[in-house]
């Protein structure tokens, strides 16, 4: 018989010829198509039934020992390759370079910008610090940043010049931060500021310490 039409289960006249017996029964082409389909129906059920067992087993491929250390592998791969976020690069040490003018600097982002153009309005961020350490403004803490005039006059001396640039000090781009280590003259000098009662925010002769961040023009 056809092997395509047991694969099938496709019933096809045939005849099938039998040795003549009064004793043994005749088996005819649908009782031979029949018993061969069954048999392959049996076999297939037997097949989904392994496959269904299988599928139900849980293989243990590795050992714990190896998927955890396949795990911390990857994790560790993955910390290698990922970026280093701004936030980073910025509480990298930055040593600061000091200029003909007493301006030391520091870029600890540089920007991706235009520079400022004096006389242009535009938007800065900033925490200002004594040399001790100690915080004394904020526009980061206002959550707003403040709006001047570069290079006309409206803030410090050395905010000017350490934003415009000039005399040894590079120009800031957009996007940039920068420390600035301010002397007395290019800051508040001997009147400081903030005073009142005999008590000074800024005391006079002060050094200070400004995280700029240069956002761009207003």
């Amino acid at each position: 018989m056809s092997s395509t039409a047991f694969s099938l289960g496709t019933y096809i006249t045939r005849n099938i010829s039998t040795p003549c017996s009064s004793n043994r029964p005749v088996i005819n082409n649908f009782d031979a198509t029949a018993l061969r389909f069954k048999s392959q129906q049996q076999k297939s059920s037997s097949c989904e039934h392994q496959l269904v067992q299988a599928a139900n087993e849980k293989p243990t491929l590795c050992t714990r020992r190896e998927v955890i250390g396949f795990g911390f592998s990857i994790a560790l791969l993955d910390a290698i390759c990922q970026p280093q976020p701004a936030s980073a690069a910025e509480a990298t040490p930055c040593e600061l370079t000091l200029s003909p003018s007493g301006l030391a600097f520091c870029d600890k982002v540089v920007g991706y910008g235009p520079q400022a153009v004096k006389g242009q309005l535009i938007k800065a961020h900033y925490v200002g610090k004594l040399e001790n350490g100690k915080v004394f403004d904020s526009s980061y803490n206002r959550g707003k940043p403040l709006t001047f005039r570069v290079g006309a006059g409206e803030v410090i001396k050395g905010w000017d010049l350490g934003i415009l640039g000039g005399e040894g000090v590079p120009p800031m781009l957009a996007g940039g931060k920068r420390t600035l280590k301010l002397p007395p003259e290019l800051g508040y000098g001997m009147r400081g500021a903030g005073c009142k009662g005999g008590s000074c925010i800024i005391p006079p002769e002060s050094v200070l310490l400004f995280d700029v961040e240069f956002i761009g023009k207003a």
